[in-house]
């Protein structure tokens, strides 16, 4: 992978943007847009857009999961079910 084919001026952008969409589609790897010879944007597929949401997403519970531990903040599998099956129980 050659990043410096995803580095292209906003110019390009403005004069080739279908086959800038096209790039992204096809390759999954986002396009970083300068202006003035500094980054200012990335474009990415919808399809690798989500699927990073997500990632990043699953990395905040993770986060918080640990954090949860570090302090203390438990509760036993046998409680959590016992939660569980209350809660199922007061629905009916």
């Amino acid at each position: 992978m050659n990043i410096s084919s995803d580095i292209k001026p906003i110019t390009y952008l403005k004069s080739k943007s279908a086959d800038l969409l096209n790039q992204i589609n096809e390759t999954h790897r986002p396009v970083i847009i300068t202006q003035n010879g500094e980054p200012r944007a990335v474009l990415q597929d919808p399809e690798s857009y989500e699927n990073m949401r997500n990632a990043i997403g699953l990395l905040k519970l993770i986060s918080q999961g640990e954090s949860d531990v570090r302090n203390g903040r438990l509760k036993s599998q046998k409680d959590v079910f016992n939660d569980i099956e209350n809660s199922l129980k007061e629905k009916l």
